[in-house]
Formats: C-alpha cells, structure tokens, sequence
C-alpha cells in the first residue's frame, strides 16, 4: 500500500471527493460506527494535529507508543477491528450533513502551516510528514471501511 501525504493538492483533492461520495445511508463494511460517527471520529486525529483535541493515552501506551510509532503513517494498511484509543471513540448519535461539513473543512485547511502538534503524548516527537502520511492512512482506512 503506498500511504499518500495530505500535504500535496492532489492527494488532499482525491480524498475530498471521495468523502463527498458519502451519503447518510452509506452502509459500513465492518466494524460498528455508522458513517456520521465515522465521520467525526476521523476529525479527532485532524483536531489533535491543530493542537484542539487532547490525548490522554494509558501510562503502558505513553511508555511503548513511541516504539510503534510509525504504524500510524507506514505501508501497512491498518487492520480491520483495531482497537480504538478511547478518546477517539464516538458513540452518540450524529448529524451526517454537519458532521461532513466539519470534515471537508479539517481537510481543506490541512497543511504543513496548520499542523502544530508535534510532541504527541501517545506516539511521541511526530514531524509534519508523519503526521500528514498518518492522516492520510487513516482517512483513507475509514473511507474504505464505508466503501469510497
């Protein structure tokens, strides 16, 4: 699998059409989100990368996260059923249309200027690349998880 940077215009342009693919009764292939959770549940990574969404993560996580760090952003496509950490867990009910909105916009601001979190308090040091590359990755995850 080759995991694409957000950075580049056309890599961030593919990805936001195949988000506009979606609709409110796109059906998932696996897992348990609908794809209103789904969509905000890839927000949360993008808000942590601005530096607006905090990451707790367990003590074992912090102590072996920075050891398997580049999981999030290597040719390896992530498997199906990972755990998720459990403040990127999104269980309630949401609004597709707002919550897809929100997301077009993360996407269309995404870039190296917008990126500010670099010391993550799970993985570690992270440069923009890996955060854009593991961006890429998991957006590209959960579009696959609903089909587009």
């Amino acid at each position: 699998m080759e995991v694409k940077n957000l950075f580049d215009p056309s890599v961030k342009q593919e990805i936001i059409e195949r988000i506009n693919k979606l609709t409110a009764q796109t059906q998932r292939q696996w897992g348990k989100m609908n794809v209103s959770q789904m969509l905000a549940h890839v927000q949360l990574p993008i808000s942590c990368a601005y530096g607006t969404h905090q990451v707790k993560g367990s003590f074992l996580l912090k102590l072996l996260g920075p050891l398997f760090k580049s999981v999030l952003y290597n040719e390896k496509p992530y498997k199906q059923g990972l755990p998720t950490d459990p403040t990127y867990v999104v269980v309630d009910t949401k609004n597709f249309e707002a919550e897809k909105e929100t997301l077009l916009e993360q996407v269309n601001k995404f870039s190296p200027e917008t990126v500010i979190f670099l010391n993550h308090p799970v993985w570690g040091k992270m440069t923009k690349e890996q955060w854009s590359k593991a961006t890429w990755k998991h957006l590209d995850h959960h579009l696959k998880q609903f089909g587009v």
